[in-house]
């Protein structure tokens, strides 16, 4: 199991990823703003969603973020915006 600060980075840059673009990062993505390779990138991803945050999951059988807490990837009714801009949706 990785560390507390890898596990505490990948979980921000998630976090950073559906606050900037208004969707979940794929893992190449993650693994890009981490300076790791895909699959390590993909391992972290799973690591971190293994751990069972309340509200954060995957797509089933896949590599692909369906939920991260507060914000939901698949659109939702809950709409979220902020300085009249919506590009998110909450779970």
């Amino acid at each position: 199991m990785g560390d507390q600060a890898q596990l505490s980075k990948t979980f921000q840059t998630i976090i950073r990823g559906i606050m900037d673009t208004g969707h979940a990062p794929h893992f190449t993505e993650i693994a890009k703003d981490l300076g790791v390779s895909p699959d390590e990138g993909r391992r972290r991803l799973h690591e971190l969603i293994d751990l069972k945050i309340p509200g954060c999951w995957l797509y089933p059988n896949t590599s692909l973020i369906a939920s991260f807490a507060p914000f939901n990837n698949i659109p939702t009714q809950y709409r979220i915006t902020v300085d009249g801009k919506q590009k998110w949706f909450g779970q």
